[in-house]
């Protein structure tokens, strides 16, 4: 009797749990929706921010073409840098004592405040290189903020790997790079895409960072690396900052929550159709 009363509890606390989590994220969405409905359109999507003071009329565009710049560039050089610090990890680095200092060292910097990669970005970028607010130096600032999120994450993904196809395709005598390059690194694409993906939507929803290194509140779509850029966060952060309208930054903040939202949903659909292919 206890047995049977303790699994439907045990039953019941995860419904509610679940129930919570999926009406949490609903209420967000609709509550921000709501309290932007006024502004969100094609032309907000589609124009560029105006009015006075800057902001409160207008559209996002360049801000929303500046986040997918930033986001794209950061997570290529974030994604790259990551998985390669995870290959190392996870094929060649032997030593134990030396494992567990990488190891520790890559947690430690998953937990440093966003807000030192912009300072740290500001004082070697701009400060001592003379590079300017841009672009570059924002995206470098949040590539090193996603290194260690990709990192951990794709070390994982490599350690289920490993067992199976290593220690059979070293028993054949293939070699570990050839090992690599045919067999893990393409039956891990996916699994990877989805990683760097999750990695740049970390990076996209951040202020901190690109707060010092690159982000305006009124610019053009950048048209090289160094020029200065807008982004949907920064901006979201500048008109509730400042008090100049709070419809336009629940319509900002919706359009980046779906946009992120987007991103995940098409990343998972590519991994799901390579499991499907895999499969068969």
């Amino acid at each position: 009797m206890r047995h049977r009363v303790g699994k439907y509890l045990t039953r019941l606390a995860c419904f509610l749990l679940g129930v919570s989590a999926i009406g949490i994220a609903l209420f967000l969405f609709v509550y921000v929706f709501w309290k932007g409905r006024g502004v969100i359109s094609l032309s907000f999507l589609l124009d560029s921010p105006s009015g006075v003071p800057v902001g409160t009329d207008g559209g996002i565009f360049p801000a929303l073409i500046g986040s997918i710049f930033l986001g794209g560039l950061s997570a290529l050089m974030g994604g790259l840098l990551g998985i390669g610090a995870a290959l190392y990890l996870a094929f060649y680095l032997d030593r134990k004592w030396l494992s567990v200092l990488v190891n520790t060292a890559i947690l430690g910097l998953s937990g440093i405040p966003s807000i030192l990669f912009g300072l740290v970005g500001y004082t070697l970028l701009i400060y001592k290189l003379g590079i300017g607010r841009s672009l570059l130096c924002a995206s470098i600032s949040v590539a090193a903020m996603i290194v260690p999120f990709v990192s951990i994450r794709a070390k994982k993904i490599f350690e289920e790997k490993r067992r199976g196809y290593m220690e059979e395709s070293l028993g054949l005598g293939l070699s570990k790079e050839y090992t690599l390059r045919k067999l893990i690194l393409p039956h891990c694409a996916s699994e990877l895409l989805g990683t760097v993906a999750l990695g740049m939507a970390y990076g996209m929803g951040a202020v901190a960072p690109i707060l010092y290194t690159g982000a305006v509140m009124q610019a053009d779509i950048p048209r090289k690396l160094t020029d200065p850029f807008m982004s949907l966060p920064y901006h979201l952060y500048m008109l509730v900052n400042n008090g100049f309208s709070l419809e336009y930054a629940f319509g900002t903040a919706f359009v980046l929550m779906a946009f992120l939202l987007l991103v995940q949903l098409l990343c998972k659909g590519v991994t799901s159709l390579q499991e499907r292919k895999e499969s068969r």
